[in-house]
């Protein structure tokens, strides 16, 4: 085949002979080295081998003849389209008169020239139809008798016989469609008319979209007909070529198989490391891998090292097999603890830190003394010095003495317990009571318990030759993330299997030829991996990892007169108290009455306080005198006379 327009070659296209193979005969580029402009194909070089799979018309461009003029067409168009025209075109008007008679048909008929016709005064445009109605001698000079509409009139006029063209005679014939007329060959370029259009004559240029298969490129090309370059059809020599198409590792994790699956590295993305693991380094251009297929589990756990100036990342499997044990856990403050408590589920701490507590702002807000041990109840509110509502949290303390001396007082305190409450923003230091020397898995550890919880590993992973965890003295589990990974293996190393994420580690690869074989028993996975620090925090930041709202700030801190007539006022109200009002203005209010029920009387519960127990710090006196709130009192009923 020739070499022909890439326009011509489309609209001659039976859609029933694709795919064909096309061989790029001159090629076209853009300036600027752009290769794709509005995701179509722009520049081609000579050369190149496309594989056409699939035309769709993109529109119908309609042009005026006679002014140039154009206009789209939508594909759907609906009227109906008439040649003005054949193929045959005659030199002169002798000829057309010569071929008229000998054929069937007889005069009259229509014809029209293909260029301007200046005779007797009237001009004859450019595809202007005609009407040869017979032969005569007019003025000693044989001539043919033809009609002119003109506005409507008609004019006669004698063009001599040896009038030059060329001319074209114009059939009438059945009105096709759109698509009939883009579909038939014979139609191509001719003037058409269309009752519902404009213009009395026009011709119909359509565009076609080519979607095709090229070299090196993992996605289907698109390459518009108008395209000014040269192809040439070399299907029946090209039977033998193969194509081929890169594939990013998430398109062979959307596939989901065949596996296992052979392929060679084309490009790997130009990012930081995101493992430290040494097979990493061998992911390079042109290493073969072997891919086994989804990991299974589909969950990893984001865990850190403890008890290290510089902590270490990990991301565990689930189909680690080390054994775990519990550590206690820490917190650092009264937020942490809410956070970790969970209904249903005792949660004891002991206190590592003294701290005073903000009477000021709420009686109950107690200190704590470093051995202070505490039950966590849940969340509530209490009411803060100023008249606002408070978050805390509801704590019982706990007995701190063993033997029979602890069993009598947990029966005293069973009678009264005492309740504490602790602002969420409470600076305090507390460490987890637990007992707990079980042995667990690292999927049931995750089943019975929430996260972030701290463990020892006490036995490797006996498919992880050189488990990282067993030499930690602690480490923390953090976040669970549910994300695919694919078993990979290098070809060098097939004994060997890693899980790498297609959507933080895409690889660029292609199908390699050879099948591989399935290795005997289950595939030896390494189901720790140690990260970078900063694909760490990345991970922190995905949705799955967000952490709780920080905790709210604590009250500003007020001067020292201004705490004074706090205090008095507060000591006016709690002298109300004392004579019989309200006294419930200053304790917690629940919340939709999660909080568990204790006595009614508060007196009577800060009275069954000891004054001294062990492991618990005397408050300390204040320094303003006992009677300073009552001449406080009787300033302020002064002042309010006065104002009166």
């Amino acid at each position: 085949m020739e070499p022909v327009p890439l326009q011509d070659f489309v609209r001659a296209l039976d859609p029933e002979t694709l795919p064909r193979v096309l061989r790029v005969c001159s090629g076209v580029y853009f300036e600027g080295s752009i290769y794709e402009i509005s995701g179509n194909e722009c520049c081609l070089s000579t050369g190149d081998l496309i594989k056409v799979t699939q035309v769709r018309l993109q529109k119908v461009v309609c042009e005026n003849p006679r002014t140039s003029q154009t206009m789209e067409l939508p594909r759907n168009f609906e009227g109906y389209f008439t040649p003005l025209n054949t193929p045959q075109s005659y030199e002169t008007l002798e000829e057309l008169v010569s071929a008229t008679t000998q054929s069937s048909k007889q005069l009259p008929t229509c014809f029209m020239s293909t260029h301007r016709i200046v005779t007797e005064g009237t001009v004859v445009t450019k595809d202007q139809l005609l009407m040869l109605e017979a032969v005569v001698m007019h003025l000693g000079i044989r001539c043919a008798r033809c009609v002119l509409g003109v506005e409507g009139q008609q004019v006669i006029l004698h063009l001599p016989l040896s009038q030059k063209g060329p001319f074209r005679k114009w059939e009438s014939s059945t009105p096709r469609t759109l698509l009939q007329v883009l579909q038939d060959p014979a139609l191509k370029d001719l003037v058409l008319t269309c009752p519902t259009l404009p213009w009395h004559s026009l011709i119909l240029r359509p565009q076609y979209e080519i979607q095709a298969i090229m070299h090196m490129r993992r996605t289907i090309v698109k390459i518009p007909s108008t395209l000014e370059v040269d192809v040439e059809d070399v299907t029946a020599s090209s039977q033998h070529v193969h194509f081929i198409k890169p594939l990013l590792l998430s398109e062979v994790l959307a596939q989901q198989g065949p596996f296992p699956l052979s392929t060679e590295i084309l490009e790997v993305p130009e990012r930081r490391p995101i493992f430290l693991s040494p097979w990493l380094g061998s992911l390079q251009k042109g290493q073969r891998l072997c891919i086994y297929g989804l990991a299974s589990p589909p969950w990893r756990v984001l865990a850190s090292s403890k008890g290290r100036k510089v902590p270490r990342h990990f991301l565990v499997s689930g189909a680690y097999q080390g054994k775990l044990r519990r550590r206690p856990r820490e917190f650092p403050t009264a937020y942490d603890l809410l956070g970790a408590f969970q209904p249903g589920r005792p949660l004891r701490v002991v206190a590592t830190k003294d701290c005073e507590g903000e009477r000021e702002e709420n009686p109950e807000f107690t200190s704590l003394a470093v051995g202070d041990r505490l039950e966590v109840l849940g969340p509530g509110q209490a009411h803060g010095a100023q008249g606002n509502d408070m978050d805390v949290l509801v704590c019982q303390r706990l007995s701190d003495q063993a033997g029979e001396d602890e069993e009598e007082e947990c029966e005293e305190e069973a009678e009264s317990p005492e309740r504490v409450l602790l602002p969420l923003h409470f600076p305090g230091s507390f460490v987890e009571e637990m007992s707990d020397s079980r042995r667990y898995s690292l999927a049931d550890l995750t089943a019975q318990f929430s996260l972030p919880c701290e463990v020892k590993v006490v036995a490797k992973d006996s498919s992880h030759p050189t488990d990282p965890l067993t030499s930690l003295l602690g480490l923390r589990l953090e976040e669970k993330i549910t994300e695919p990974f694919l078993v990979v293996s290098l070809d060098s190393e097939p004994g060997m299997c890693f899980e790498i994420p297609p959507r933080w580690l895409d690889l660029t690869v292609v199908e390699a030829k050879g099948q591989p074989d399935w290795p005997g028993g289950s595939l030896p996975i390494a189901t720790v991996e140690e990260l970078t620090d900063t694909f760490y925090y990345r991970l922190r930041k995905l949705p799955a990892c967000e952490i709780q709202a920080p905790p709210p700030r604590p009250p500003k801190s007020q001067g020292l007169s201004k705490q004074r007539r706090h205090s008095t006022q507060e000591g006016g109200v709690k002298s109300s108290q004392l004579l019989g009002l309200q006294q419930h203005t200053l304790l917690p209010k629940p919340k939709a009455k999660t909080l568990p029920e204790f006595t009614k009387d508060g007196s009577s519960m800060y009275s069954k306080i000891p004054a001294h127990r062990k492991g618990h710090r005397p408050a300390k006196p204040q320094r303003q005198d006992p009677d300073d709130d009552k001449h406080d009192y009787e300033e302020i009923l002064e002042h309010f006379q006065k104002t009166i």
